[in-house]
């Protein structure tokens, strides 16, 4: 089979140094988004799973208890969440002497779990900017390399004197190619984006919901027993 001589090798083989940098730069582009949107769509998946253990939690009859069913899978906000809440309220009940002591549980519990809170944010949005830089920059990487191509065809164009469509057409839509090539890097980009930004926002809402109930939970639950050496919680009080 013959080469086609207006074909992607072809393109490769006579651009320079210019136009292959853009287009190496392009496919790190699409090799970087497409592992971010791969990797934080399993996370989000698995995290759903941890959302359906967060009613199960409220129906458990220990904190001990509470904590094995949210589980305790590396990442889990939910589990994080709850540790961090009881950390907070048992360091306040047992250094009250601190300078930290003069302040309430309710906002010391309240800092406790709205920093567990921004941890959480912190990760699920880690790697977002990776493709809201692209989805913005990539059709202009694109761009200049079409531009840049279209100079040289015409600069080779005029040199030869020859301006015939069969002369006009290979080198021309080769270049135009590089547009093609930053679209097709910059559009699942942004999908990626946008599909993530509104499933980080649902789950955000459903831990920032856990953590009232947590803060409500530790304020009026039943006291901790200061004499056990692994503190728990009954979730429902007493009669």
């Amino acid at each position: 089979m013959e080469n086609n001589p207006y074909g992607m090798a072809a393109m490769w083989a006579q651009g320079d140094w210019v136009i292959k940098s853009v287009a190496l730069l392009l496919l790190i582009m699409s090799i970087a988004s497409w592992y971010v949107i791969i990797s934080r769509s399993i996370r989000l998946y698995r995290l759903r799973k941890n959302v359906g253990a967060v009613d199960q939690f409220w129906h458990t009859h220990s904190f001990a208890e509470g904590l094995q069913v949210l589980g305790k899978d590396t990442g889990n906000p939910f589990h994080h969440m709850a540790i961090e809440g009881q950390a907070a309220v048992n360091h306040h009940s047992t250094n009250k002497d601190d300078l930290h002591g003069q302040i309430s549980l309710a906002d010391w519990l309240s800092e406790a779990l709205r920093g567990a809170m921004d941890e959480a944010a912190e990760k699920l949005q880690s790697g977002l900017s990776i493709l809201a830089s692209v989805g913005s920059t990539a059709p202009f990487v694109g761009l200049f390399g079409t531009v840049w191509g279209i100079y040289h065809a015409l600069v080779a164009i005029g040199v030869s004197g020859q301006a015939s469509i069969d002369k006009v057409a290979g080198p021309v839509g080769e270049a135009l190619i590089m547009t093609a090539f930053g679209l097709a890097v910059a559009i699942p980009a942004v999908l990626g984006y946008n599909a993530l930004t509104r499933a980080n926002k649902g789950l955000l809402s459903k831990l920032n919901r856990f953590a009232r109930q947590l803060h409500a939970y530790f304020l009026t639950g039943s006291p901790m027993q200061k004499d056990s050496a692994v503190r728990t919680m009954p979730l429902k009080k007493e009669a």
